[in-house]
């Protein structure tokens, strides 16, 4: 891994991502639109590459910080609770692709906010827009039982080839790109437009590499470019694939143009023709190498630094009940657990601590409702990764966080820390762990309060603690869109935001599809079994989960299940949730989950395709 040790920080650190050169260009460009000199159109495509993008409310944005690999060291963590504090709502989302975005900010704080990142190492560069965004890594690479070699260098070094490469913010659309090392892929390798699964052949590294992979409104798994190409040859083969995305893929029709639509398009043998096209060139004019040799590149090692001594119980306690959450929307309320029992202790541990392959040693998973942390929990969460990890944490696409190098007397230690920051819960990567995107809360795209059926399914899962036992596997997500920012289409459960009309009044209400998800051997899509009231959310997945529980064969995955049974089954079993008459409708039914008001989905032009 490219990192290095510091003078400045305990701990692991990288060299900076950000340059204050990007912040200059921002600025002035802004005065250039406030001054009438560039479009309204021009200045959107333009702060859209800088991460900062706009919500349905006027005049206020989203900013989305980049986490590449997922890794955030402790300073930096310091640094977005400052960007909470100071000019969001005191708070942060983790999103699947492993960025931290904050809402509801004023577009004259979004420089601020870009320096304070800068100053420790993160960009907002080629966060939105069209542009090859966040690289995404598996959060357990380099200590992984099952990897088959920690996969962060080769990633990181893709990072820094492709941010601020000439076309890397001049795309037809955005591009994304996962790396993966360990038998179950967690950054979902199939929906990505480049997908890297590592490999080890005849004593070689390399990677299995998809292409054209995605979700929205036409799932495609990835197409295997290579079942195995040498680890050394990656960035010359990503260049070639993204020089044909650049050169043939339409400019016109945005919002159905990812290269999977060139794919389909073209052929696959034509588009492999055009990519073997590219490659000749790029080998031609000097292919890119990587800046370390492949092949003995080694992980990072085990701390060998004094760590901090811990704050007390009690401290973490006061300092997460002074913080302050503010503004609209659904918002964490830390409350700390200060009494923890051994039986608490080894439920948590059953889904939440892994051991790594350095003996002595554990991963610990954070689960982190919703994907939201408070400021002062960032701030804390910082101080506990000195204390017990390594200086850092990891960000996953399941919306935790995992703390690496745990030595094994620690973690119970960790543990009731973590239960005084107000993250007790386990059962992480399960049915009761949701995954959603922000939703009608802040995205102009979406029709529904996304996060509001994800806190309500939680919810009632949590208090039945039997359907976590019947189906722990059932994975649940939840989008407000099509678009899919929640990943629903390749959950086991994925609900997707609709609306219906009852005598001319809409109502939320939700697609519910099964049967999706992603293994090293590709993707499956959610089907449609259901459009169900959206307060009904909670007894959809109850039946589906005790459905699967009930019929399914030995050691078959929700996935599998829901792929293999007739669809007409899982329909009945869901009938009675569709129908909505007029005579039986009460007021809650036209309020969306969370909200407070009568349902108004009022979309707009999303800045999504631009």
């Amino acid at each position: 891994m490219a990192v290095h040790d510091h003078p400045a920080t305990v701990g692991r650190a990288r060299e900076s991502f950000a340059k204050t050169s990007d912040i200059d260009e921002f600025v002035e460009m802004l005065e250039k639109y406030e001054r009438g000199e560039i479009s309204a159109d021009d200045w959107r495509r333009f702060r859209l590459l800088r991460g900062t993008y706009g919500q349905r409310q006027d005049d206020l944005h989203m900013l989305r910080i980049k986490i590449p690999q997922g890794l955030l060291t402790a300073d930096q963590l310091y640094a977005l609770a400052d960007v909470a504090d100071w000019y969001s709502r005191g708070f942060g989302h983790i999103t699947t692709r492993q960025n931290m975005q904050f809402h509801f900010v004023k577009l004259h704080d979004a420089e601020k906010a870009h320096r304070r990142v800068a100053e420790v190492g993160m960009t907002t560069r080629e966060a939105c827009g069209n542009s090859v965004r966040n690289i995404t890594n598996c959060p357990y690479a380099g200590v992984s039982p099952t990897e088959a070699f920690d996969v962060t260098p080769y990633s990181e070094a893709m990072t820094r080839y492709f941010l601020r490469h000439p076309l890397s913010g001049v795309l037809p659309r955005k591009f994304k790109i996962g790396f993966e090392g360990c038998a179950e892929d967690h950054v979902k390798a199939a929906i990505n437009d480049i997908g890297l699964i590592g490999r080890i052949q005849d004593g070689r590294r390399g990677f299995r590499m998809l292409v054209a992979g995605g979700t929205s409104i036409m799932p495609v798994s990835g197409y295997v470019l290579y079942d195995f190409l040498p680890a050394g040859e990656i960035l010359a083969a990503a260049e070639a694939v993204v020089r044909v995305f650049h050169d043939l893929g339409d400019y016109k029709n945005k919002h159905k143009n990812r290269i999977k639509f060139l794919v389909r398009k073209l052929g696959w043998d034509q588009f492999r023709a055009e990519f073997e096209k590219r490659l000749a060139d790029v080998r031609a004019e000097g292919a890119p190498s990587l800046p370390f040799d492949p092949e003995t590149v080694e992980g990072e090692p085990a701390p060998d630094w004094e760590r901090p001594a811990p704050p007390s119980v009690a401290d973490v306690a006061a300092r997460v009940l002074s913080g302050e959450v503010r503004g609209p929307g659904i918002r964490p309320e830390p409350k700390p657990l200060l009494t923890v029992t051994d039986a608490q202790y080894s439920e948590w541990a059953l889904t939440n601590v892994r051991l790594q392959k350095q003996p002595g040693y554990s991963t610990v998973i954070a689960t982190v409702p919703l994907g939201d942390l408070s400021s002062m929990q960032m701030r804390i969460l910082a101080d506990l990764s000195r204390a017990y990890s390594d200086g850092t944490v990891r960000v996953t696409p399941t919306q935790n966080l995992v703390f690496r190098w745990v030595p094994n007397a620690d973690v119970r230690g960790l543990y009731e820390r973590l239960c005084a920051l107000g993250l007790p819960l386990g059962d992480a990567d399960t049915i009761a762990d949701i995954t959603s995107c922000p939703g009608a809360e802040s995205c102009k795209l979406a029709v529904t309060q996304s996060r509001g059926l994800g806190y309500y399914v939680e919810e009632h899962i949590r208090n039945n603690r039997r359907l976590i036992a019947l189906a722990p596997s059932l994975d649940i997500k939840v989008s407000g869109c099509p678009n899919g920012c929640g990943q629903h289409h390749i959950a086991a459960v994925g609900f997707q935001g609709s609306l219906r009309k009852i005598e001319g009044r809409p109502a939320p209400q939700y697609f519910v599809m099964v049967g999706g998800g992603v293994t090293s051997e590709g993707a499956t899509f959610g089907r449609l079994v259901a459009k169900i009231p959206a307060r009904r959310g909670p007894q959809a997945a109850e039946r589906l989960a005790e459905l699967y529980a009930a019929e399914r064969q030995d050691g078959e995955t929700a996935q599998a299940f829901f792929n293999r049974v007739d669809l007409t089954k899982v329909k009945a079993v869901l009938a009675d949730l569709e129908p909505l008459a007029p005579e039986d409708a009460t007021p809650e039914d036209f309020i969306d989950l969370a909200e407070d008001h009568a349902f108004n989905p009022e979309t707009s032009e999303g800045e999504c395709a631009v």
